[in-house]
């Protein structure tokens, strides 16, 4: 989001209008919009990059705006000031532009789906997230009585999610009366966009603060998005007075999300604030005992878990991940899970992954597939172009710290649902389609050897 500068102006305030005025039309609003920014760049980069965009919704100093996944990442990048300066020369109030999710995302009502495995049993507790786990079930048992808000905050992977969608899962299952929400930062950024177009704010706020419990997730996500945050503050405010629980999650602690207005970031403290730091190796040994019981697999040595341990030492996702390839090793050469196939699957510690970049991914996987990084991250359906981009979204998962959200931005603006089925349909693939695991280990050794061969 790109806002021009104005004195003393309110973020969500509208300044007083004549009663015999007349709304400002949105249509009528882009179409003089998009004519000023035809004047402003030659026709080609005109038509490529800003016809496209679509209005999709307008308040008193916001207009919303959506373009094809393609050229999304870039328009918004290189073209919000441009189009935002325009916006305002209408004369029309509106001061700032933000680009919305695709309209099939911002029309729908639903929110990220809550995941029914994540409970308090299946969290494995370790010195790194004791408390947060004993003050997210405490707040579970004792919705605003315990700590309001409760903040948790930490790099991805570490349980945060997990921890969030558990307190979630206990109240649905022990306190079926009361009105629980789980969402992200994200969806709700989504769903306001959609509610201003479509059913309006009233029908949006109604969603969220005529409720018990709020769970939202990665809230580093609002910063940039000054009318969200503002509608957010509001949603905050309502349902702290109201004696409803909050809990948030953050990359980091409140007072590093620089960009998100100050009187949200003191919010985020009033309660308790609690980091989730990495497994110990203790820590590692137990979640990896825990998956291949449920997973009901056989270890060929007594030292094969802890050899998987010493070896993915970042965060319980990465962790996982690895023992999955192992066990997709194991299935498709018909040899036991050893140490020794652990040695052969996974040669180096993810601590040299994280500085992986994302560009370097997608551009070897755009090689190996034989598409370019255009299609990768485009809007194509073809086989091979979604089969590329999947695999694309599972490895930047797999190698960097990134959220889903993030992924999703990097992936021509994908929402959170659409990274998440593409890490699901190669998780599923991995162990049963041989090319398809062969092609990916063969990645993963060019990605991190990008002068090899």
């Amino acid at each position: 989001m790109v806002k021009i500068p104005q004195q003393n102006a309110a973020l969500w305030s509208p300044p007083p209008v004549p009663d015999d005025s007349p709304p400002t039309d949105l249509e009528a609003l882009w179409r003089s919009t998009q004519d000023r920014l035809r004047e402003s760049v030659p026709e080609s980069t005109f038509r490529l990059w800003l016809e496209p965009i679509e209005a999709v919704g307008l308040d008193a100093e916001t207009l919303y705006l959506e373009a094809p996944e393609g050229i999304r990442a870039w328009a918004e990048r290189r073209y919000s000031g441009l189009i935002a300066a325009a916006v305002v020369d209408s004369g029309t109030g509106v001061r700032q532009v933000s680009f919305a999710g695709r309209r099939e995302v911002a029309d729908a009502t639903p929110g990220p789906e809550l995941n029914p495995s994540y409970t308090f049993d299946r969290f494995v507790i370790g010195p790194g997230n004791r408390l947060a786990h004993g003050a997210a079930l405490a707040v579970a048992e004792a919705p605003s009585e315990a700590y309001n808000p409760l903040f948790l905050h930490g790099p991805p992977g570490l349980g945060k999610t997990h921890l969030l969608a558990a307190i979630a899962n206990y109240l649905n299952a022990n306190a079926p009366g009361l009105r629980v929400r789980y969402t992200t930062a994200e969806s709700f950024t989504n769903e306001f966009v959609g509610a201003l177009k479509s059913s309006g704010p009233e029908a949006f706020k109604a969603r969220y603060r005529d409720i018990d419990v709020l769970l939202i997730d990665d809230v580093q996500f609002l910063e940039g998005k000054p009318a969200t945050e503002e509608e957010f503050f509001h949603t905050f405010n309502a349902l702290y007075e109201a004696g409803s629980q909050l809990v948030l999650s953050a990359d980091r602690i409140p007072s590093e999300l620089s960009t998100l207005a100050s009187r949200l970031r003191d919010r985020f403290e009033w309660g308790l604030t609690v980091a989730v730091e990495p497994p110990n190796l203790a820590t590692r040994l137990t979640v990896l005992r825990h998956l291949v019981e449920e997973a009901g697999i056989e270890i060929a040595d007594s030292g094969a878990l802890a050899e998987l341990a010493n070896r993915i030492d970042a965060n319980v996702r990465q962790l996982h991940g690895a023992l999955t390839r192992v066990i997709a090793h194991a299935s498709l050469l018909a040899r036991p899970l050893s140490s020794e196939l652990i040695a052969e699957v996974i040669p180096r510690s993810t601590r040299s992954a994280q500085a992986t970049s994302v560009e370097e991914i997608q551009q070897q996987v755009a090689e190996r597939f034989g598409v370019s990084r255009a299609e990768l991250i485009g809007s194509s359906r073809a086989a091979t172009p979604l089969r590329a981009r999947q695999v694309a979204i599972y490895l930047t998962r797999e190698m960097t710290d990134l959220s889903l959200p993030q992924i999703g931005r990097l992936y021509g603006g994908r929402d959170h649902s659409t990274v998440l089925n593409s890490l699901r349909r190669v998780e599923a693939s991995l162990g049963e389609d041989e090319v398809l695991t062969r092609k990916v280990d063969e990645l993963r050794t060019a990605i991190h050897n990008p002068t090899a061969g």
